[in-house]
C-alpha cells in the first residue's frame, strides 16, 4: 500500500477541540501531489496523524455553504438536532 502525502495549504477553522489535542479543522489541503481541495477532518496537535473526513471540490463547497445557509434560516425542528 503506497503512502499517503498530505500539504495543508491553508487553515480556515478550527471548528471544534478534544481535551487529547485533537481539533477537527476545516482547511484547504493537496493530497498526493494533486490540487488542493477543502478537506474537513479531526488532525492530531502536531498534524502526523488524521482521522476520517471529506473532501469537496469549490463547486461542491459552495453547493454545501448555500444548502447551509438555506438549513440554519429555517425554523428548528421539534426535536433537537444530535450532539
Amino acid at each position: 500500500m503506497s503512502e499517503i502525502t498530505f500539504d495543508i495549504k491553508k487553515t480556515y477553522a478550527v471548528l471544534s477541540s478534544e481535551k487529547n489535542g485533537w481539533k477537527k479543522e476545516l482547511n484547504l489541503v493537496s493530497w498526493n501531489g494533486r490540487q488542493a481541495k477543502f478537506d474537513i477532518r479531526n488532525w492530531s496537535p502536531e498534524h502526523e496523524k488524521m482521522g476520517k473526513g471529506i473532501t469537496l471540490t469549490l463547486e461542491e463547497a459552495t453547493q454545501l455553504a448555500s444548502a447551509l445557509t438555506t438549513a440554519l434560516g429555517e425554523p428548528p425542528l421539534d426535536e433537537p438536532p444530535l450532539a
